[in-house]
This record gives C-alpha cells, structure tokens and sequence, in this order.
C-alpha cells in the first residue's frame, strides 16, 4: 500500500510555500508517505490525475474536490474504487483497504 500526498492550495491558502517548503513541513512532522508537487485539484487548471479521480468517482452533489485531505483509495490496477471525505479518518476506511490489499 501506497500513500500519496499532493499539496494544494485551493483551500483557504493553506499550502501557500513552495515544495521545498511543504516537503520539509511534512517531514518535520514525521510524514512516511510519497509527497508530490503541490498541484490544482478544481477548476481549468486540475492536474490530469485529478479530473480522472473526480470523473471515475464523483463526490456528493458535485464532483470538485471541497477541502483538504479529501482520499481516494486506488486499487492494483489503478483503477479508483472509493473516495472519502476529509473528516473519513485513514481508519474507518480499514474494512475497504484489507479487502483490496488481500486481492
């Protein structure tokens, strides 16, 4: 299992530093997970990988990202199989991480 992280600061400013930055924030903070250069996840601008996420699994009432730490859980094929709100905490998602590391 991977975890991937893509700064963003769409949301209230909250990423405003370079990646330089926010990679050394994040591993000040003991983050263990594949960072990636801060990206747009709405609008024109949303990086590819995004517009597919969005498109193969769409959010509640619209498709745009609405805040930080929204999940995607991808499965071996990379094919997305789930997305979780930003509150969804990394465990009450357990149930559907076991059932697609154990395929």
């Amino acid at each position: 299992m991977r975890i991937l992280a893509f700064p963003c600061n769409q949301f209230g400013g909250q990423e405003p530093g370079t990646n330089a930055e926010i990679k050394q924030f994040a591993v000040g903070r003991g983050a263990k997970y594949d960072l990636f250069a801060k990206v747009d996840v709405n609008g024109d601008d949303a990086h590819p990988l995004w517009q597919y996420l969005k498109q193969r699994q769409g959010g509640t009432l619209v498709d745009a990202i609405k805040w930080n730490f929204t999940k995607f859980l991808v499965d071996r094929n990379g094919q997305p199989v789930g997305r979780y709100g930003p509150t969804t905490s990394p465990l009450e998602m357990r149930n559907e991480l076991e059932k697609y590391l154990n395929q």
